[in-house]
């Protein structure tokens, strides 16, 4: 949302960055958990990995589909404003949201990995297929000799 007053410069790499983060910020609170005293460290099970690793991809799908960038008159590639934008992610993080309040009664390291695996599939799906349609606009641009 910020992304529509200023270009994206770096080739894009910006957009790149919150996964990255992500990551370390995951492994940090997984090392965390698994060093909780008296609480065993155990991984959720399978089938639920699988449908929060499902909905991960859907909410990551979706939210793809509604981003997309454009060249403006200076030369620059902005993200193109979308009316629906500010639904969709109020509309996902009310399923997370009431998600969380459905499954509160499970175990508590279950449910963070469970949602961290969520959370990191859908920002991977969305900013790394946002990069992808954002190189791909700037290879074509680049040709024609029209960026800056």
């Amino acid at each position: 949302m910020f992304r529509k007053k200023r270009p994206i410069k770096m080739g894009g790499f910006g957009i790149l960055s919150p996964i990255l983060l992500m990551i370390v910020l995951f492994s940090l609170s997984i090392t965390q958990l698994m060093h909780i005293p008296d609480e065993p460290f155990h991984l959720p099970a399978y089938w639920e990995m699988i449908i929060a690793g499902l909905l991960g991809v859907l909410f990551g799908g979706i939210m793809l589909t509604q981003t997309s960038y454009e060249i403006r008159e200076d030369g620059f590639i902005y993200s193109k404003p979308n009316k629906n934008f500010k639904f969709i992610i109020f509309a996902i993080i009310l399923i997370r949201v009431s998600l969380s309040q459905y499954f509160k009664n499970i175990d508590y390291i279950e449910f963070t990995i469970l949602t961290m695996l969520l959370a990191l599939l859908y920002l991977g799906i969305w900013r790394i297929g946002s990069y992808i349609k954002y190189r791909k606009l700037y290879a074509g641009q680049k040709e024609i000799g029209t960026i800056q």
